[in-house]
């Protein structure tokens, strides 16, 4: 079976997608994750996002919510009860999820500034909230008895954003201010929806996986019976836009139970979040029935439905899905919050089979879907990204609809979540960055120290520090991208079984005991699907986790008429002076040359044209 929509044959055979069958008796979550906190990463291709990520995103995000919109002002207003509402309804999730990029910055490097700016916001919210524990700023200012009246007006979504800071505070400060707002917002809701009360589809699903996250750190339980109340609300005729306008059930993700779905359909990001949702109830309440239909899902996702780049959702009429294989370069959507998602849900399926096929789709989302909705200097943004343009399309500093820039501003700090996981018998090993963490196990911690260049290099080494010696797999991901690579451990080579893409390291380890993994790192020609119209008679090239395109300003000469063939030759270097330091790619067909550039790195320079898929001359 097919694996990926958009690779080539010869990397078709490197892992299948086989449904995984879950029983009962089975625990559903067989990894947890190595949380961020834990890891500190020292990484030349990493560390300089993570620190323009304090030096320029946040502050860019910050001036944006005070200064340059309402954003602010509408909590202001609603705590005084008094003035307009400015903005769209639901821009209140852009503080949020700010405050939440805040939070996480915080963990790993403590900022006295920062943290007064979070506590002076979370005062504003705290001020906002109704006696009831009610808080949404734009019914709070445009009329209390509208409230919840039309399920696409997104109040239990900015609910959910507003949850998930008031966790992630919680978790960084111990402050609990915000957290006690969540709480009392939450339980609000439970007064108005619930089983003997009024039915509620959310039109844009959060609160989900929100309500999880609260249940966590409260121990709560009724959170969590209520975000299984919510899914289980979808595909009974449930969904109305309270009078406004026709509800669309495929749109809301509403056409049918969820535990029949079968096809992604509608809204992009909101597909993506009832997912994260639905994995998460799954584990904790052990539901398999979710698990089978996100099986179903994931195959149809990523077999049929995702771009070379990871991103997903190619229309821009809903945001989301059309038919299977419509996948155009032009009028890609390929939004930078859908890319996001889908390193969300990629990890929580991997956490529950162990399978890397799922790392790699993250790995592919994280490198290129979500990594290029943010430019070098971290301080301007796309929305929509496409897999080409005609030199119309550019990132901005914010956006009316500002629902990407505050994504990246919580995802980038995030980003040591996905590098790690543990299990009973094993330390995963599922992304290379530099990077030293200590994780705990049943016999004492373990310190793991990454070395590593990658994805300019595919050399990698694993120091292990240990008080005393250790017997624990270490599984290695071995990446889909990867057809050729040598293991060895204190500089003996070893040929290790291999189970869903992980390389499984049996052994008693030591302090010393050094891991090195070495892939060859070659540049492919990607041919398409057949079934992807768009991309008959071209191809895109990609070398490791990177997808690269070309753009106009290294291609000036002929830029349209450019092509690859069989006969072309790939050369690459390392350029420490082009776009913060890349690999190049030079591919060369007799006197003509094109210029290839990470695909993350685009809209960089100079204004102009820009493609991923290349004609191909036979």
């Amino acid at each position: 079976m097919k694996q990926y929509v958009l690779l080539s044959l010869a990397c078709l055979s490197l892992w299948g997608c086989k449904e995984q069958q879950v029983t009962k008796e089975a625990p559903l979550k067989m990894i947890e994750q190595v949380d961020f906190s834990h890891v500190k990463i020292q990484d030349n291709f990493w560390s300089p996002r993570l620190a323009k990520h304090i030096s320029a995103t946040l502050p860019v995000c910050i001036d944006q919510i005070e200064n340059q919109t309402g954003r602010i002002r509408n909590f202001e207003n609603a705590a005084k009860g008094e003035g307009e509402h400015s903005g769209i309804f639901f821009d209140d999730s852009d503080v949020y999820k700010a405050l939440e990029g805040i939070a996480y910055s915080l963990i790993n490097n403590p900022n006295p500034e920062l943290e007064k700016k979070a506590d002076e916001w979370i005062d504003k919210f705290a001020a906002a909230q109704q006696p009831d524990g009610y808080i949404n700023t734009f019914y709070t200012l445009t009329g209390l008895d509208k409230r919840w009246t039309n399920m696409d007006k997104h109040e239990m979504y900015c609910a959910g954003h507003m949850t998930e800071a008031g966790v992630a505070y919680y978790k960084a400060t111990g402050k609990r201010k915000l957290l006690d707002v969540c709480i009392r917002m939450a339980d609000h809701m439970m007064t108005q929806f619930g089983p003997d009360k009024r039915h509620w589809v959310p039109g844009h699903e959060e609160i989900e996986l929100a309500l999880v996250k609260l249940y966590e750190v409260t121990q709560e339980e009724k959170y969590l019976d209520f975000a299984n109340w919510l899914i289980e609300e979808r595909g009974h005729g449930h969904g109305t836009m309270g009078g406004e306008g026709e509800w669309n059930p495929y749109y809301y993700q509403d056409e049918m139970p969820v535990r029949e779905m079968t096809d992604i359909a509608g809204h992009a990001v909101r597909c993506m979040y009832l997912y994260c949702g639905m994995a998460d109830v799954a584990a904790l309440k052990k539901d398999t029935g979710y698990i089978k239909a996100l099986d179903r899902l994931w195959d149809d996702v990523v077999l049929r439905n995702m771009y070379i780049t990871g991103g997903i959702g190619s229309s821009r009429h809903n945001e989301g899905f059309t038919e299977d294989y419509d996948l155009p370069n032009l009028d890609a959507y390929c939004e930078t919050c859908a890319s996001v998602g889908m390193v969300y849900w990629n990890q929580r399926m991997n956490q529950f089979t162990g399978d890397s096929k799922y790392i790699d789709v993250l790995e592919r989302s994280m490198y290129n879907g979500a990594l290029a909705g943010i430019s070098l200097a971290g301080d301007r943004f796309f929305y929509v990204n496409p897999l080409e343009s005609k030199g119309e399309h550019h990132r901005q500093a914010w956006y009316g609809c500002a629902c990407c820039p505050s994504q990246i501003s919580r995802f980038l700090p995030s980003i040591g979540n996905y590098i790690y996981g543990t299990s009973d018998k094993a330390i995963w090993v599922n992304l290379y960055m530099g990077n030293t963490t200590e994780v705990p196990t049943d016999k004492g911690n373990i310190v793991l120290k990454q070395e590593t260049s990658y994805p300019w290099s595919g050399q990698v080494q694993l120091t292990v520090s240990t008080s005393s010696p250790l017997k624990k797999e270490i599984r290695m991901r071995i990446p889909g991208w990867c057809k050729q690579y040598t293991l060895a451990v204190n500089g003996k080579q070893v040929s290790p079984a291999i189970e869903k893409g992980y390389a499984v390291l049996d052994n008693e380890w030591k302090s010393g005991d050094i891991i090195t993994l070495d892939m060859a790192m070659p540049v492919e020609m990607v041919e398409a699907d057949s079934r992807v119209k768009e991309n008959i008679g071209k191809r895109a090239i990609q070398r490791g986790p990177l997808v690269y395109c070309m753009e106009e300003t290294d291609n000036k000469q002929g830029f349209d008429k450019l092509a690859v063939s069989a006969a072309t030759t790939f050369t690459e270097g390392f350029d420490a002076n082009l776009l913060d330091g890349v690999v190049a790619i030079q591919a060369a067909n007799g006197n003509e040359n094109i210029r290839l550039v990470p695909y993350y790195t685009w809209d960089n320079r100079n204004a102009g044209k820009m493609k991923v898929w290349i004609d191909y001359k036979e």
